[in-house]
């Protein structure tokens, strides 16, 4: 904790990037052009949640890896978490989120300081980071059942788009929740977020801005049908 009593968190794993990615962003301007927000984009935030937990009003927290971050739009706030908040006057938002954040790190790190903070409103998307490496796949199923059972009813969870065995492992772990304890899916299954054409970043990996409009506005769905 600080002076003040909030919360000391980074919105940085510590882990660099991979070095496959970065030893290809020398030779790749989109990438490196997206690789470059990874840092400015980390600091917007925790100005951000600084300057939200010393105001007051209902209290949005996102939990998530670089696509909460905006990573690949054209300001931090043009990601899917900053464009939804956008949708919802009056609220504060603090973005846990971290650039190649995994489910162990929403376990780890981001849900104990979410935890403490006592959200009104608490959104998650993770999963894409354990999932597009086999490496990180395997025990992805008990992870992601953790999380599960730690995530508060009345909690907006999206799944994965992908219709490989992992994530269909997962995805069948977030129906399940969502039908038992209470969960709000944010069904990103919808053709807006799984076709992809126009709404890539410069990396042909991180949505742009119009990505993450489709993301947001399938969160924004499902908040309303849970009457927020």
């Amino acid at each position: 904790m600080t002076d003040t009593g909030e919360p000391v968190f980074s919105n940085r794993t510590g882990r660099p990037p991979g070095r496959i990615i970065t030893a290809v962003s020398r030779f790749v301007p989109g990438i490196r052009r997206v690789q470059q927000q990874i840092e400015p984009y980390a600091e917007h935030w925790e100005e951000r949640n600084r300057a939200e937990l010393a105001r007051t009003g209902p209290l949005c927290v996102v939990l998530g890896d670089s696509m909460a971050q905006g990573v690949g739009a054209s300001h931090p706030e043009c990601g899917w978490a900053g464009q939804l908040i956008g949708r919802l006057p009056g609220w504060r938002l603090v973005n846990l989120s971290q650039y190649g954040a995994r489910v162990e790190d929403v376990l780890d790190a981001q849900l104990p300081v979410a935890e403490g903070l006592r959200p009104d409103l608490l959104l998650c998307l993770i999963g894409s980071n354990d999932l597009m490496q086999p490496r990180h796949q395997d025990g992805v199923g008990n992870r992601y059942a953790a999380l599960l059972d730690r995530l508060p009813r009345g909690t907006v969870i999206g799944n994965q788009p992908g219709t490989f065995a992992a994530a269909l492992q997962v995805n069948g772990l977030i129906d399940d929740a969502g039908r038992h304890r209470g969960l709000v899916l944010a069904e990103l299954r919808d053709p807006r977020t799984r076709h992809w054409r126009g709404k890539l970043a410069s990396d042909r990996f991180h949505p742009n801005d119009r990505g993450y409009a489709a993301i947001a506005e399938v969160f924004s769905e499902a908040l309303r049908r849970a009457g927020r």
